[in-house]
Order: C-alpha cells, then structure tokens, then sequence
C-alpha cells in the first residue's frame, strides 16, 4: 500500500504539508521509512485559524435542522470509503484489519448520531416557573474547536469529535497524529467534499497536520475556544495547561493502567480469554487494555499458563490479512519505549507467541514478580504485570492502588457478586464478564477518574461539551430592596 502525499486543509484550499519533522514515518510491518513527518507551516495554522474565527458567526447561525442535514450528507459520503479508511489505519498502525473495520462503523455513526440529537431537539430545552412564564435553556456554541487525536484508532476517535463540534455550531479543525495520518486525511476529503456539496462554508471543516508543537499553537491561540484531546497525560497535561491559562474548555481522554480482576471460581479458560482479548486488542495500543491481572493467589500459575497457551494459538502477521490475529507496534521508537518500560519493571517476563523480528513485532507479556506499588504507570504496549490477592478487599485494593481511572475489567462465576465488586472499583465505566472494545451502552458517558481524564466523552456528552448553556426568560419581578419611583 502507498499512502497519498500528505496535505492540509485551510479556508477550503488542499495545499501539500510543508515542514518537514524530525520523526520519520514508517511501515510497522517492515520497518520501512516512509519519508519525514510533515507538519502546516505556521502561515497556514494562522490562515486556518482565521477562516474559522471569520465563519463562526455564520455556522453558528444556521438552524439545528440545517446542521443535521449537512452532517447526515457527511455520513452518506464516507459509508463506501469506510473499508478504504480502515485499510489505511491498519497500514499506519499495525492494527489487524478485522479489528479497524469494526471501529470504521464509529465514522459514519458518529455523524448520524450527532445529527440524530439536534433533530431531536437536545440543544434547547424549557423550564415551567410557578407563575407559568418559561424558562428557555439553549445550549449553544463555544467557538471555533480543536480536535486532536491520537495514533491508535485517530479516524474514528476524529470523526467523534468532529461530528459533535460541528453539531453544536463550532467550526471544527482536526489535527491527527503525525505517526498515522493517512486514514484521518482520507476521511477529511470525504468531509469536506460532502459539506461543499452541501453549500457549507469554507473554514467550517479544516484539517492540518503536525506534531505537539502544532497542537500546541492551536490549543493557546484565544481563537480556539473549545479543546478536545485524546492521547497520553503527559501531553494531556500541556493541554490542560494552555486551556487553563486561556480560560477554555477542555475534554481529556487519556491514560489507563487497567485492572482485570479475577474472581475466586471463575472459569480459568474464560478467565484466559478475558487477558488475551484486553492484552492484544489494538496490539496493545489502547488506553482501555490491560495493565494489570489481579488473580486468586491459589489460581496464580494455572491463569498465567492458561494466559500463555492461549497467546500461544494467535496469528501474528500483516495487519491486512483478514486472518492476522495480531500485528505490530506503530513505530520503532514506540516499539523501544515499551521495551524499555518493560525492563524497568524488573520481575519475570513471560511471553508465548512467536513474532517476526523484522518490522515493530513485539511478543504479548505477562510480567510477575513486580511489587503493586512499582506497576502503577501505563505501558502503551501488550504488557501487563499480574498481581495475586487473598481476599476480594485485596484485589479491590490493588485494583484502585493508581492515580489513573479509566477502565476495569471484573470476571466471576456470580454475576450479581461480580457487579457487586465492579462498583467499588475507581475507574469511569467498569465492565462485569467482558472485553469487548465498545462501550456498555450507546448512550452511557465514557467519563474518566484521576489522571485518566477531565470531563465526560460520549454519545450526548461530547456534543455537550461542545456547547455552554444560556437561560433566558421574563422574570416579571423586582429585587426586594428596589423601591418604586
């Protein structure tokens, strides 16, 4: 597969990315170079953040129902290109393609869900006083948003966030990782054709490329006046402290080092299924994988063998191949810092399934031996430490023994006993006997505790964030130290 040049979209005008970034992109299955990372030149960041200061107005002023349409017609564009999306992700980031083809149905859906909710009506509501006058509650938008999305699954988790900024009225610029670009490109042609073609106005839908530094000039310009981030807490952090110092909303997903508890009775295969599925998903490259087994002491070597046989029984392979279980890791510099992490765990490393040694393979781990209180930071990677417990209080004490809390896994033959567990465990959405990659429930928040996080994802939350509310009415009345004239 050979990726488009890289380009950008600014005021309506696609022009090739310019400057050229030390990083250099690659193939993840070879290793092959790619050619430099590329990044907008700084003219055209402040050309992009001027066309969509110069459109909010504008944008903000067309009805729900128009809004709806556009992004109804957006979804219609990309439902045949999602394959070719897909395709391009797993290229970019070693994910197997039968993983990045279910995540594809985020794209459309993201649109379609968005334009759902305004035909809705969700952003404007009525509140009845005593004297039967109304109270009118109109959520309304922010001002131009950045959007900024990880390398691991960057088309979907764009069009989420896309989709709810301009539903809410925002101008929306997306600026995807500089390690994956392709996919989150291909996607942004498809947008902006459709919303050209629906006559919506130039610099409502941009699209740059870069890395941090881009990111960085966007987020601190008072221009943008809404941030949605996903990535790691280190650059969560910068973010949080631009918007802070700019008075700004923001949205961060970030980390996780994510518990798996076993429960005492559970089936040792299911129980193996369960580490495989949340140790492999992505390869690893996943802010709601596993990061931590937590095992009945008696059940501790039979689940780690169980774990092992199973990784053992994977395919490794092209992340095309419709029958490649697992691929490799996005970039040989990522590929290293896991590695590293990994070694400075100490403890033993136990892995099973045989990797290419050439490209960025690396074998799935279970590490035992590590104290609790050494195994508290996230490894972006297909590691995790296990942990064994003598009581429930004990697993639930390792389980919350972080500074993250974003997602954790239960397992026990007693449902009832498990979701028991599950609510005392300190993460956003913890899940009883499952692994599955999708959220509970369509229309439940994804929030984040800790370091994980600050504010709520979701179906209704993100397009929320997107808005601030304001209440108007007659009041009819006077304060009580007034005095008439």
């Amino acid at each position: 597969m050979t990726p488009a040049p890289l380009r950008d979209l600014v005021a309506g005008r696609w022009r090739d990315a310019e400057v050229e970034l030390a990083l250099v992109r690659e193939n993840p299955l070879t290793g092959e170079a790619l050619g430099p990372a590329l990044a907008t030149s700084p003219a055209r960041v402040e050309e992009a953040l001027a066309a969509a200061d110069a459109v909010q107005d504008a944008w903000a002023a067309t009805t729900p129902e128009e809004r709806a349409s556009a992004l109804e017609a957006v979804a219609a564009a990309l439902e045949p290109r999602v394959a070719e999306i897909a395709a391009l992700e797993s290229f970019a980031t070693g994910v197997p393609i039968r993983q990045t083809l279910p995540l594809g149905m985020i794209i459309t859906g993201s649109f379609l869900l968005a334009a759902g909710q305004l035909r809705e009506g969700w952003l404007t509501r009525g509140l009845r006083r005593e004297d039967g006058r109304e109270t009118e509650v109109l959520l309304l938008p922010w001002g131009p948003a950045l959007c900024l999305t990880p390398w691991n699954a960057p088309a979907p988790m764009g069009a989420h966030k896309v989709a709810n900024a301009l539903a809410a009225g925002c101008p929306a610029i997306l600026k995807a990782s500089e390690f994956v670009p392709y996919g989150s490109q291909l996607m942004a042609e498809v947008i902006d054709g459709a919303l050209r073609a629906a006559g919506v106005p130039d610099g409502v839908f941009q699209f740059v490329q870069g890395d941090a530094s881009v990111g960085g000039r966007l987020t601190l310009d008072p221009r943008i006046r809404a941030v949605s981030f996903t990535g790691g807490a280190k650059g969560g952090a910068a973010v949080a402290a631009a918007c802070g110092a700019g008075v700004k909303p923001v949205q961060l997903e970030l980390g996780g080092n994510n518990p798996l508890i076993i429960l005492p009775g559970t089936d040792t295969a299911t129980a193996a299924r369960a580490a495989v599925d949340l140790l492999t998903t992505l390869n690893g490259q996943w802010c709601r994988a596993l990061g931590r087994l937590i095992v009945p002491a008696d059940d501790h070597d039979a689940i780690v063998s169980a774990v092992l046989d199973r990784l053992a029984t994977l395919k490794p392979g092209d992340p095309l191949d419709e029958a490649t279980d697992f691929g490799p890791l996005v970039h040989s510099a990522h590929r290293g810092t896991v590695e590293a992490q990994r070694a400075a765990l100490g403890g033993t490393v136990h892995t099973a399934l045989k990797v290419a040694e050439e490209g960025n393979f690396l074998s799935p781990a279970l590490v035992t031996g590590v104290p609790a209180d050494q195994a508290v930071e996230e490894i972006f990677g297909p590691v995790a430490t296990v942990h064994a417990y003598g009581t429930v209080e004990e697993a639930l004490a390792l389980a919350n023994g972080t500074s993250y809390g974003l997602e954790a896994y239960v397992f026990g033959p007693d449902e009832e006993a498990a979701l028991a567990v599950a609510r005392k465990v300190r993460a956003g959405e913890v899940k009883v006997n499952g692994s599955s990659i999708m959220s509970l429930h369509l229309f439940a928040p994804r929030p984040a505790w800790g370091r994980s996080g600050l504010g709520e994802e979701g179906t209704a939350e993100t397009l929320r964030f997107f808005t601030n509310p304001r209440v108007v009415g007659a009041e009819g009345g006077f304060a009580l130290h007034s005095r008439e004239a």
